[in-house]
C-alpha cells in the first residue's frame, strides 16, 4: 500500500458528500428508483451525483471547495439540481438519516458489483441498509499528519454525531434515538470510532489485517466514523447523519474544518494524543446518538455526563482561535448557536409528527426542508435567514 508523501502544508479544502433518500411523490412512500433518477440528475451535475448502495438512495458530492461560501453554493446546486431530477421521474427526495415509515423489504440494492458483493458478504445487514450520511472530506497530503490529526479529533465525534442527528423513526417507530441511524450502521463489523493509531504504518497492518480475516475486501470498505480516504488525499469524517438543511451542512462542514487545523496545529506543536479509552468514546457516541442536543453529552476530558449546549459551548472555545483567524468565527458560531436553539433535525422531525399525527405530511415536510432557499447570504445575515426558513 504506498502513499505520497509530499511534506508541504496541509491544503485543508473541504468537500461534502450528502446522501438521499427516494420517495414516491405520490405515496411518500421510499421506492427503488435511483435509476430513473440518475440520468436526469447526470445530465445536470455529471458526476457529482452518483448511485448508492441502495436504489432508493443517490449521493452528491460538491467540488473541492477553499471556502465555506464555496461548499454552500455547491450543495444548493447539487440539492436544485436532484431535487427537478427527482420530480422530472416522479419522485422527490429528502435529507433524513432514515425513512419515516417505509419497510427494507421493499427496496433493492443497486445492481453494480461493488453493491451486489456487499450483500454477498453481509446479508442482511446490507439489505436493511436503508440510512443516509454526510461525509464530510478535509485536504491533508501527508498520510502521517492524517493519522495525528485523527488521534486527536477522535474525542469530539460524539459532539459532531450529536449535532447533526437526523434520524428518529425506523420503519414507522419512534426509535427514541436522535440517530438511529447509528445504530442501525454499528451492526457492521467495521464501524464506529477509530483507535488510537499513532502511525500511518500501524493504520496499514490494521487494514492488512482486516482484509487477511475477511471482514472487508479492501480498505474503502473500512466504515470507521472518520478515517484516511482511499480515494483522496484526506481525512473523510462519516460520523454526520444527512443534514436537513444545507445551513446546518454548512455547520459541520465548518466545524469538522476547524477541528483538523486546530489538531494538526496542535499536533505539530507535540501536544499529547488525549488519553480517552475506546470504550468511553463508544459509550459517549451511543449517548449522543440516543439524545442527540436534548440531554446530556459525555464530556471526553472529565468523562463526566454535561448539558449539551455546555459540551457544544467548548467545541465552539476549542476552536474559536482557527475560525477567527479563518474568518469563519461569525457564521460558524451563529449557525451553531441556531441549532441549539431550535433543536436538531430530529427533534424537529419528532415535533412535526406530534403536530400533525401524519407519517405523509412528515415527509412532506422533510421535502420542503431538503430544498435549498438558494440565495447568497452573507455570513452576517444568515442567522436570520435560516431563522426564517426553520419550518
Amino acid at each position: 500500500m504506498e502513499h505520497r508523501i509530499v511534506g508541504s502544508d496541509p491544503s485543508f479544502t473541504v468537500g461534502v458528500e450528502e446522501e438521499y433518500l427516494i420517495v414516491d411523490a405520490a405515496t411518500r412512500e421510499l421506492r427503488p428508483r435511483a435509476e430513473a433518477v440518475l440520468p436526469a440528475a447526470r445530465r445536470v451535475l455529471g458526476d457529482q451525483v452518483q448511485p448508492e448502495l441502495s436504489l432508493s438512495q443517490i449521493e452528491v458530492e460538491t467540488a473541492v471547495c477553499h471556502t465555506l461560501d464555496e461548499v454552500r453554493a455547491g450543495l444548493v446546486r447539487l440539492r436544485s439540481g436532484v431535487l427537478a431530477a427527482a420530480e422530472e421521474a416522479g419522485s422527490l427526495v429528502v435529507a433524513s438519516g432514515t425513512h419515516p415509515f417505509s419497510d427494507w423489504r421493499n427496496q433493492a440494492l443497486t445492481p453494480k458489483d461493488r453493491y451486489l458483493a456487499l450483500g454477498r458478504d453481509f446479508r442482511l445487514l446490507a439489505w436493511e441498509q436503508l440510512i443516509s450520511g454526510c461525509h464530510v472530506h478535509v485536504g491533508m497530503d501527508d498520510p502521517e499528519d492524517a493519522i495525528a490529526v485523527m488521534d486527536h479529533c477522535r474525542p469530539w465525534l460524539p459532539t459532531l454525531l450529536a449535532l447533526s442527528a437526523n434520524s428518529p423513526f425506523w420503519e414507522g417507530v419512534d426509535s427514541g434515538y436522535a440517530s438511529y441511524r447509528t445504530q442501525v450502521f454499528d451492526r457492521w463489523p467495521v464501524t464506529g470510532p477509530p483507535p488510537v493509531l499513532g502511525s500511518r504504518a500501524t493504520y496499514d497492518r490494521v487494514v492488512e489485517d482486516l482484509v487477511a480475516t475477511g471482514a472487508i475486501a479492501e480498505e474503502t470498505k473500512l466504515y470507521w466514523d472518520m478515517r484516511p480516504s482511499a480515494r483522496f488525499p484526506t481525512v473523510e469524517f462519516r460520523i454526520c447523519d444527512v443534514c436537513l438543511t444545507v445551513d446546518e451542512a454548512v455547520m459541520v462542514a465548518g466545524l469538522i474544518r476547524s477541528l483538523v487545523r486546530t489538531c494538526h496545529t496542535r499536533a505539530q506543536a507535540g501536544e499529547p494524543t488525549p488519553a480517552v479509552r475506546p470504550e468511553v468514546v463508544r459509550a459517549a457516541r451511543w449517548r449522543a446518538a440516543r439524545d442527540g442536543l436534548d440531554g446530556d453529552l459525555v464530556d471526553l476530558e472529565t468523562c463526566w455526563a454535561r448539558p449539551a449546549a455546555e459540551v457544544v459551548g467548548e467545541l465552539l472555545d476549542f476552536l474559536r482561535p482557527d475560525l477567527e483567524d479563518a474568518g469563519e468565527w461569525d457564521e460558524v458560531s451563529a449557525l451553531t448557536a441556531h441549532t441549539l436553539e431550535r433543536g436538531t433535525g430530529a427533534r424537529r422531525q419528532r415535533e412535526v409528527s406530534e403536530r400533525t399525527g401524519s407519517p405523509v405530511e412528515l415527509v412532506d415536510w422533510l421535502v420542503e426542508q431538503t430544498r435549498p432557499d438558494g440565495s447568497a447570504t452573507t455570513a452576517s445575515n444568515r442567522r436570520n435567514a435560516a431563522s426564517g426558513s426553520s419550518g
